[in-house]
């Protein structure tokens, strides 16, 4: 069913909005609704200990933030608003405010990740013993929850029917910006006392990253910024988007996490622009398909957060362990497995907190099926690792690498390092940036250097175990090892 609107007239004199994974002023759904609903409308932002407490102290993610909501808070306070800056515990804090400003109401947009929906379950029984109503309103997905189940009403488990029905139901409804400057006469400045700038990296415990060197624009106008860049490269998105090299993505991943850009407004270009004939508008709008695919996913199959295959025989495979299992999780952690695309690809990730998607793939199989150890590894790694950091797609990546998951890989297919790097970084120009030890060799050498001729590593200045490592498995053998480690599912 269609989003209803919580109210017509102002049935609150004041209410307090929530931004969380929303840092944006336009098309936000839970700002549109407080401003509809509430004379008066103040603004909070929580740096949530629950949150950042746990994380490295030098964690490009929090810099991200911490620039947007500075921006966040000068727009608001452009239209006439604020926003409140808090470095506390949010399931306490709401309540505090709440009471504080003498709110009748919070609102925010919802969150599915278990952890989010726990803190927002306290949040929830803090402001019901203080009279205060809380409401939540579907902001990161075009679907989400139950908007779209099966005939027999049941959640989607294969994607391509998902994608038919997806796009069978989209309209411009569904697509449409809330208007939120419409309404923002009914933003109110906080008390005085409670208007402080945004806190400082190192005042909330954390190091400043290399973010400002990689030239990661943050915040709605970086987003911006990023999809106009995009909109002039779409129609190629379908032919370039699988090498590494060259300059197909969008870069908006990490926008999208912090909702610094619409999901609805990216959806909405893509499918007009697809309806128009671009075959890589086309194909870009089916990635954000599967991104609502994989939050239904979690929403409805929460226990795949916990650690747990989707396709519950896939616990059954016995992955390698102990001291050797640990020695070739460092090296693949640390880009050292003596495959040059795998190992390119984790450089870029250690130094950028950003992995090309097909190169996701292609090191996620290499550690499932190459090495034999568990994707759940890996997932962490991930997760401390993406600046873009998704726990839905995440985990269904993860388990689609390993065959564990919904509309899964199949387990007898098992990407080849070396070939996928021939055919997706021919020129070995993606390799050169990342490992320029390896840079002097041939384009036919570098995707396998163990394969050189003596006299063409020497000219190169190669030494393999010492400049650059040898290989930490082999292929093929682990290729056999593979089946034989997945025949418990067969069975």
């Amino acid at each position: 069913m269609p989003p209803i609107l919580l109210a017509v007239d102002k049935i609150y004199p004041k209410g307090l909005m929530w931004f969380r994974r929303d840092l944006r002023v336009d098309d936000n759904a839970a700002l549109y609704q407080a401003l509809r609903s509430c004379r008066q409308v103040v603004c909070v932002f929580v740096f949530d200990r629950a949150i950042l407490d746990p994380l490295p102290r030098a964690d490009r993610r929090v810099e991200f933030i911490r620039d947007s909501v500075a921006e966040l808070q000068a727009e608001l306070e452009s239209l006439g608003g604020s926003l409140v800056v808090r470095h506390a515990d949010a399931s306490h804090e709401l309540a505090e405010l709440a009471r504080t400003l003498e709110a009748q109401a919070v609102f925010a947009n919802r969150d599915d990740e278990p952890e989010a929906l726990d803190r927002d379950a306290k949040v929830l029984g803090a402001l019901a013993n203080a009279g205060v109503a809380f409401h939540t309103f579907k902001d990161q997905a075009v679907f989400d929850r139950d908007e779209l189940l099966t005939q027999a009403g049941q959640p989607y488990s294969v994607f391509t029917p998902y994608k038919r029905a997806w796009l069978a139901k989209v309209d411009a409804f569904f697509l449409k910006a809330y208007p939120v400057r419409t309404y923002a006469d009914a933003l109110a400045p906080a008390p005085r006392a409670l208007q402080t700038p945004v806190p400082r990296l190192a005042d909330l415990g954390f190091e400043t990253t290399n973010l400002g060197e990689l030239e990661i624009p943050t915040g709605s106008q970086g987003g911006a910024a990023l999809l106009d860049d995009f909109l002039q490269r779409i129609d190629r998105y379908d032919t370039t988007r699988d090498f590494p090299s060259v300059r197909g993505p969008s870069y908006l991943g990490v926008h999208l996490r912090f909702g610094t850009v619409s999901i609805r407004r990216l959806a909405g270009l893509a499918h007009t622009l697809s309806q128009q004939g671009s075959a890589g508008a086309a194909t870009w709008l089916g990635e954000l398909i599967w991104r609502d695919f994989y939050f239904q996913i979690l929403a409805h199959h929460p226990r795949v957060a916990q650690g747990e295959s989707f396709r519950p025989e896939y616990d059954k495979i016995q992955w390698h362990h102990g001291k050797h299992a640990d020695q070739q999780f460092d090296a693949w952690c640390q880009g050292r497995t003596g495959y040059p695309l795998v190992d390119a690809a984790m450089a870029q990730i250690n130094q950028t907190g950003y992995m090309h998607n097909r190169l996701r793939m292609v090191v996620a199989s290499f550690l499932c099926k190459d090495l034999g150890l568990d994707w759940r590894r890996g997932e962490r790694y991930f997760a401390q690792q993406l600046n873009d950091f998704e726990l839905a797609s995440n985990n269904g990546g993860w388990q689609w690498a390993s065959s564990s998951g919904c509309d899964a890989q199949p387990y007898f297919r098992i990407f080849n390092p070396v070939t996928q790097s021939e055919r997706f970084d021919p020129e070995g120009k993606f390799i050169r940036r990342y490992l320029p030890q390896l840079g002097e060799l041939s384009n036919a050498a570098i995707h396998a250097p163990w394969t050189a001729r003596p006299l063409e590593l020497e000219a190169a200045g190669v030494v393999l175990g010492q400049t650059y490592p040898k290989p930490v498995v082999d292929h093929a053998e682990a290729r056999e090892r593979t089946l034989q480690r997945y025949a418990v599912v067969k069975g």
